[in-house]
């Protein structure tokens, strides 16, 4: 495997779109969301480690969830977790690990992968990455992986390419943010818009420098701990200066201001996993048409249902159709699909009813 190359592997968030399964002291990056017999880390770590040497991968996650990575993944050093004491978006954190890659090899390249994508062929994905690699090791570029919108998704944020650029991996005219019905049916129309996917590569030198040119602040409170890093002296700098450090996604803080932004439309199915919907979306269904995960399905006109329980549960459905079902111990959802995005709003009702435990 190429030395030089890196991973850093995002899983820091809550994914509260999956309660009950996914809640805040147990998220849904450390479940097996779809019963493969993996979680999604897992199969994320595997992914990566196909071409990014095993050491070169770092876990980047919030201090909560540090013993759960080195459970679930536990061919990693305690030294490849990359541990947030505060939440503060994509940028701090994806600075702070590229200057600790960098510290380590200056002419390392990395990708910035989320740790809850779905993506059947893992070959396509490894030939796409190192095709961006090639490239960001050559020059001075920040490089994106694009989805081809299969309809007008009004949940994801478009990548809007040159129409005129004939390369594989097309230079980026601007980001989008995530546009109604009629503006995304007109990104289809148009034919040189891709669906953000949140993956990214770039060597740490030039993204370093992109963040001393467009975040300098941002970049001055990380560099200045600089001989702490890699060090038994890392975790007290951080611990301090982390906090300060502005709220802020990598999107605004390096993107949108760059103008050496290129991107490569995937060669993989994609999925990101996002919703109860989503995952619905990627399962197979029994023959009546429902996705089930663990459960032993009785079901009688009853179709296009999400059902999770644990496992081998036996359930009865009769007359239900499009709805979520999961059961998880104390916590019973039965909920329409349609409603799926007031999930969140669901939470904090049951947060103020009955209390965090349930959250």
């Amino acid at each position: 495997m190429n030395k030089n190359y890196y991973a850093v592997l995002m899983a820091g968030g809550v994914g509260s779109r999956f309660w009950p399964i996914s809640t805040t002291e147990y998220p849904k990056q450390f479940h097996d969301m779809l019963g493969t017999g993996d979680t999604l880390i897992q199969k994320t770590f595997q992914r990566l480690n196909k071409f990014v040497p095993t050491e070169n991968i770092l876990i980047l996650t919030n201090e909560r969830y540090n013993d759960l990575v080195l459970e679930q993944l536990p061919m990693v050093s305690q030294e490849q977790v990359v541990l947030e004491p505060a939440m503060r978006n994509t940028a701090p954190c994806i600075l702070y690990a590229a200057l600790k890659i960098q510290k380590m090899n200056p002419d390392g390249v990395m990708i910035v992968a989320p740790s809850d994508h779905w993506i059947e062929d893992e070959e396509a994905f490894a030939t796409d990455v190192t095709s961006c690699f090639d490239k960001c090791e050559k020059e001075n570029v920040l490089c994106t992986l694009g989805i081809k919108p299969t309809f007008p998704n009004t949940g994801f944020g478009y990548i809007e390419f040159d129409k005129s650029d004939e390369n594989q991996i097309k230079k980026v005219n601007q980001f989008r943010e995530k546009p109604d019905y009629a503006t995304a049916k007109e990104f289809l129309v148009q034919g040189n818009f891709l669906w953000n996917a949140g993956i990214f590569m770039w060597s740490v030198r030039t993204i370093v420098d992109a963040f001393k040119e467009y975040q300098s602040t941002q970049f001055h409170l990380f560099h200045d701990g600089i001989s702490c890093l890699n060090t038994s002296e890392e975790k007290d700098f951080i611990a301090e200066n982390y906090p300060k450090a502005e709220n802020i996604s990598i999107d605004y803080a390096i993107l949108e201001k760059s103008d050496a932004i290129f991107v490569l439309e995937a060669t993989f199915d994609w999925n990101d996993l996002g919703t109860w919907g989503s995952l619905f979306d990627k399962l197979n269904k029994e023959n009546m048409g429902n996705a089930v995960v663990n459960a032993q399905l009785l079901a009688e006109d009853a179709t296009g249902n999400m059902i999770r329980t644990p496992k081998d549960k036996i359930v009865v459905v009769d007359g239900l159709k499009d709805y979520i079902i999961v059961d998880k111990e104390e916590v019973l959802l039965i909920y329409p699909k349609a409603k799926e995005q007031d999930i969140k709003k669901v939470l904090n009702s049951v947060k103020e009813n009955f209390g965090d435990k349930y959250a």
